[in-house]
């Protein structure tokens, strides 16, 4: 009796613990949350450099301050906000790529891995804001 009360408790622990909203994951008091749906033709020049391993591209006219997109493996894609987490918005806020490095121009130095989203130097408690990708034929679909 005491093992199936335990064993119940333990359930009922897990199953309370666990949230599927995405929100409880990533309390960014920094960075609001704002819709979007962003459509990448991979055949289009503009796009290209999407369509190889180990590429990036970059807006600045989607999400807060702009979406990084990168491709893993052809199949696997990752994309980030281009606001650092760990600063309010400002006008030093908003984050350069270059290679798989996003930098914050403020002067403490944060700089994060784009395939990643961590923190790579400087200080802060959060990582990149990550969005999430579909491919359907030769159409990136990035949203959140």
């Amino acid at each position: 009796m005491i093992q199936k009360v335990s064993s119940f408790l333990m359930l009922l622990l897990v199953f309370s613990s666990c949230s599927t909203n995405d929100n409880d994951r990533i309390d960014n008091p920094n960075l609001t949350n704002v819709s979007f749906r962003l459509n990448l033709e991979l055949n289009l020049p503009e796009y290209n450099s999407l369509n190889f391993p180990g590429n990036s591209y970059s807006t600045y006219n989607t999400g807060i301050n702009g979406v990084v997109v990168y491709n893993i493996n052809n199949t696997q894609f990752t994309a980030f906000e281009l606001s650092d987490p760990n600063h309010p918005l400002s006008e030093c806020s908003s984050l350069r790529v270059q290679g798989v490095i996003a930098t914050c121009d403020c002067n403490d130095g944060n700089s994060y891995n784009i395939l990643t989203g961590e923190l790579t130097n400087g200080s802060g408690q959060y990582t990149m804001k990550p969005y999430r990708v579909s491919k359907n034929g030769n159409v990136l679909e990035v949203f959140n």
